[in-house]
This record gives structure tokens, C-alpha cells and sequence, in this order.
């Protein structure tokens, strides 16, 4: 299942609005980052899960902490 099926049965906690895929920007240890995400078409909340955060957001963390 790709993102874009992903995002369709999400909803924003925040404001009830639905998810979108979209370009987000992450900040870390001075490197930018941009990866696409689902995120609040109102507020721009952005979905990151478990999967994400704990697979490859977890091994880029390592890899820059190591440097």
C-alpha cells in the first residue's frame, strides 16, 4: 500500500480534516530533510508512524549521531 492509499482513512485528531500526502521538511543536527508524509489538509499536522519513526527515522538518526 503506498502513502496516498494510506492517507485516505485518516483524519486529523486536531481539526477533522483529512490527511493528504505532502512534501514535509525536518530539521536535524543541522541537515534538512524533506520526505512525503500525510498531513492535515487544515492544519498541516503531519502523521508519522510507528513504522517510520522507529525503522528509517531511527537508522538516519544513528547514522548522523555516529558522525
Amino acid at each position: 500500500m503506498n502513502l496516498s492509499e494510506e492517507a485516505k482513512g485518516w483524519s486529523c485528531t486536531a481539526c477533522g480534516k483529512p490527511l493528504e500526502v505532502v512534501k514535509v521538511s525536518f530539521t536535524y543536527m543541522k541537515g534538512n530533510f524533506e520526505v512525503d508524509l500525510p498531513a492535515c489538509s487544515g492544519c498541516g499536522l503531519v502523521l508519522v508512524s510507528e513504522e517510520l519513526a522507529t525503522g528509517k527515522m531511527a537508522d538516519a538518526e544513528r547514522i548522523l549521531e555516529d558522525k
